[in-house]
């Protein structure tokens, strides 16, 4: 500890260690999501769907990097994206967000596009693992550095690890890429009936497999020990070489 750095990495990792806590926080963490508690949360006025601490953790993680493009698969209400560009208006470098959906509802295109941040904004309908798409996002990234990115669209094993394997080249040594909803390997059996992930069949299981194949990225142990409610452990995943 020191007073530039006030947070205590050894006390961070005994936290992490603790099996009391443990057992609690995965109490208190599928109890809250009985009651949808990432849908409570909104970000300059766009419903962001994410739990506090991840919302915590990213914006740490962008003012260290300073990324000139962040690249987001997954859009739903824009919340994320404008937290993203919140973020590196404040930094004041030219960055950009990337968001890339499937699906974007009129009703959101039309809320993130009048949002005062629209102008650190882009916005690609189609699927994140479609080759088309993929160039696209490839083009836009040209002579952007560094990048960053957010998986969070489609959660079952092949569409992640799809993800994992068409977006890690675009992230330099230092940056990040974040998976998130790695917890449902974690959570019951039922907790997703509707879904076609799940237990055995998520942005973990995909992330695992990445990282076997993969030697430039590792997952850093500080962000992942240090968060209580996070729908991502596992995914806070650094790049470690060029």
């Amino acid at each position: 500890m020191n007073n530039y750095d006030p947070k205590d990495r050894a006390n961070i990792d005994a936290m992490a260690s603790d099996a009391e806590l443990t057992t609690l926080k995965r109490k208190v963490f599928d109890k809250a999501c009985q009651h949808r508690y990432s849908y409570n949360f909104q970000w300059l006025g766009r419903p962001i769907i994410q739990f506090p601490e991840d919302i915590v953790a990213i914006q740490e993680i962008i003012w260290d990097t300073k990324p000139e493009l962040i690249v987001e698969t997954g859009i739903a209400h824009g919340g994320s994206l404008v937290l993203s560009a919140s973020l590196l208006q404040l930094i004041g470098n030219e960055g950009k967000v990337l968001g890339i959906d499937i699906d974007i509802r009129p009703h959101n295109r039309e809320a993130i596009e009048s949002h005062p941040l629209a102008h650190r904004i882009e916005m690609i309908e189609g699927s994140s693992i479609d080759p088309s798409v993929v160039e696209q996002v490839k083009q836009f990234a040209q002579g952007k550095a560094p990048v960053m990115v957010i998986l969070d669209s489609n959660h079952t094993h092949e569409h992640v690890l799809s993800e994992l394997r068409y977006y890690a080249p675009l992230v330099p040594k230092g940056s990040w890429l974040l998976v998130f909803d790695t917890v449902v390997e974690h959570m019951d059996e039922d907790a997703f009936p509707d879904r076609p992930w799940g237990v055995g069949n998520n942005p973990m299981t995909a992330v695992e497999e990445f990282l076997a194949e993969s030697d430039r990225f590792e997952l850093d142990s500080e962000i992942n020990n240090k968060l209580l409610l996070s729908v991502a452990p596992g995914g806070w995943l650094r790049c470690i070489k060029d």
